[in-house]
């Protein structure tokens, strides 16, 4: 399994980047190779929100459709993200947002599998990389929305 762990301080409110985060919709406008997003229901569930969501990643001649199951804790600013369908053997993610003096501090962690031996070596290959990508997309599109 591939695995990615970060934690960083941001000028922005820990409210602002969970709604940031949980907006599963808008990740074509702003993150690297999603090439759509099709939330498929929602479900309140009192303490959370249950979201079946579907993103397309396309990445060169690599384009898959992946499904999740995406619980967003908002009381705890907290996003757990669970697989459900497309390329992957397993993929799991949690995002954490805790305020802090000036801002706040976002953690975000990620493992994965692909079901193709072949993909999982290309992402192993620029998988650090990419992650660190994904969040810095995160921190821009935050900036843009927020300053």
């Amino acid at each position: 399994m591939t695995s990615h762990s970060e934690t960083k301080f941001l000028l922005y409110t820990a409210d602002q980047m969970y709604d940031l985060v949980a907006d599963v919709a808008k990740y074509p406008k702003f993150l690297p190779w999603t090439a759509a997003a099709r939330v498929r229901s929602t479900t309140d569930r009192g303490d959370h929100v249950e979201m079946l969501a579907d993103l397309v990643i396309s990445f060169k001649v690599f384009r898959e459709t992946f499904g999740s199951r995406v619980l967003l804790w908002p009381g705890i600013r907290k996003i757990d993200t669970s697989y459900l369908d497309g390329p992957f053997k397993h993929l799991e993610s949690t995002w954490q947002f805790r305020a802090a003096e000036g801002g706040c501090e976002v953690s975000f962690e990620v493992d994965f599998e692909f079901k193709n031996r072949l993909l999982q070596g290309a992402a192993g290959m620029f998988f650090n990389e990419a992650m660190q990508r994904v969040v810095r997309s995160f921190e821009a599109r935050a900036k843009e929305l927020y300053t």
